[in-house]
């Protein structure tokens, strides 16, 4: 009989008055013992819940078998048969929303810590394996993968491993997408993303980088002259989205995907950074996502003073995961939550200095069955800020449909794509953000997934 009072082992971190001063991960990972204690807790399920959770349904029971018998590297092993990503997965995959919420043990006590532990694994296999991915022998087909986020990657590293020719096109010029660009260093350390795209060059996978699909190259140019016989679009979700109210244009406001940027991909928090970035005392980060609280936690240690997050919902629909929602309190982000922006002010030389809010109340449910935030009539203040960062959603970049003929969209820019990312046009395949817009890490690595195979059947029957 299992003994489920263990309880669930905690993760080391680094302490909130500290680490709010310094970019570097916040949590600094489980030790061996902890590791071994923590897959302990598991139950090993004959019918395996939390696998179903898992959007690329990694076998967790068997992983965590491996933990428990030590052999962390096959534990790894494991792990990669369906994530190309474990490292990056065990940092910023909501977990705690999908395998550890079908964890058995989790109804009575807490569930297992699963993506803790696919951490640990992931890092025990890059600390201590040195052997490179092998390049597996060319089928002779050859694949294009527009962008190399999660989506991306993934696609590219499924189809790489089958023996097809996959050259990655990224518009930017480092690899990794959002997971270069969106996720800040104290969440996702860049040496792993990086590593991450190393071992799919290992495989054989091109990367080419300075690349605008629809600028630089169309895709039919790259199917009609170049010779590949499908296309993978996993271009992602890059049009920040404003509110439309007075004062938006002014100096000292950021959508987040450029204050994220700069920070990020720009590295705009280093001494040495020639990146122009606003260090600002009072700063307002408008919306209650994970993409929010990265902002509001990266403005902290840029050196603000004070930072609010505002929110027109109440804290309990905060679409943030609870665990980013915690360590920004910790922190000292300021919650406003029930507030809604109507006006940024400005002085006479276009800079922020404040910004307008109404208080709002919760109505009755909208389409997505959340309570519709209602305005409080004559609510309005003013709360003194000299920089806002937008963080209201994204939308796929328009290029991509704007140049390619025949390629269906939904209205708000998303390209339709069926369960296996078949667009309208013959073998050109979408997924991830471009599809759905913004989502999570994970899903789009799904997406990424499904995509592949489906490419690989189709160009085995052609």
């Amino acid at each position: 009989m299992p003994n489920m009072k263990i309880p669930r082992t905690d993760m080391p971190q680094q302490e909130p008055a500290v680490r709010a001063k310094n970019f570097l991960e916040v949590a600094t990972g489980y030790t061996q013992q902890m590791a071994l204690d923590e897959a302990s807790r598991c139950l090993n399920c004959k019918h395996k819940p939390c696998v179903n959770g898992c959007p690329v349904n990694i076998d967790i029971p068997n992983f965590i078998k491996q933990i428990t018998e030590e052999n962390f590297e096959g534990a790894y092993q494991v792990i990669s048969e369906s994530s190309s990503l474990p490292a990056v997965c065990g940092r910023v995959c909501p977990q705690e929303s999908q395998c550890e919420s079908k964890c058995v043990r989790g109804i009575k006590t807490e569930p297992v810590a699963i993506g803790r532990l696919e951490r640990y694994v992931a890092d025990y296999h890059n600390a201590n394996n040195k052997e490179k991915a092998v390049k597996p022998k060319s089928n002779g087909h050859k694949v294009a993968v527009i962008g190399s986020g999660p989506s991306g990657l993934t696609c590219a590293g499924d189809l790489a491993k089958k023996g097809y020719e996959v050259t990655i096109f990224e518009a930017l010029h480092t690899a990794g997408g959002v997971l270069q660009y969106g996720i800040p260093e104290f969440r996702l350390p860049k040496a792993i993303v990086n590593k991450e795209v190393e071992n799919l060059k290992d495989l054989g996978v091109s990367v080419q980088t300075n690349m605008v699909i629809g600028k630089v190259l169309s895709i039919d140019e790259l199917m009609q002259d170049m010779g590949f016989e499908s296309v993978f679009i996993g271009s992602g979700a890059g049009l920040p989205r404003f509110m439309k109210i007075p004062g938006e244009n002014l100096n000292g406001v950021y959508s987040a995907n450029e204050f994220l940027t700069r920070v990020n991909l720009m590295k705009a928090y280093q001494n040495n950074s020639t990146t122009p970035i606003m260090h600002a005392k009072k700063v307002a980060v408008v919306g209650g996502g994970n993409v929010a609280m990265d902002a509001a936690r990266s403005a902290l240690r840029l050196g603000a003073e004070e930072v609010s997050i505002i929110y027109r919902r109440s804290e309990a629909e905060l679409p943030a995961r609870a665990e980013e929602v915690h360590h920004a309190k910790e922190e000292g982000i300021i919650f406003r939550t029930l507030n809604n922006p109507v006006e940024i002010l400005g002085d006479d030389d276009d800079n922020v200095t404040g910004i307008k809010c109404i208080k709002m109340e919760l109505g009755e449910p909208d389409a997505s069955g959340r309570r519709r935030p209602v305005a409080v009539e004559g609510s309005e203040y003013v709360i003194p800020m000299d920089c806002v960062i937008m963080s209201i959603g994204t939308s796929p970049n328009p290029l991509i449909k704007s140049t390619t003929d025949g390629l269906d969209t939904q209205k708000w820019g998303g390209i339709i794509a069926d369960e296996d990312g078949l667009t309208s046009r013959e073998y050109v395949y979408a997924g991830g953000d471009a599809v759905t817009g913004a989502a999570t890490v994970i899903l789009a690595m799904g997406a990424g997934k499904k995509a592949a195979a489906a490419i690989d059947k189709a160009l085995s029957e052609k």
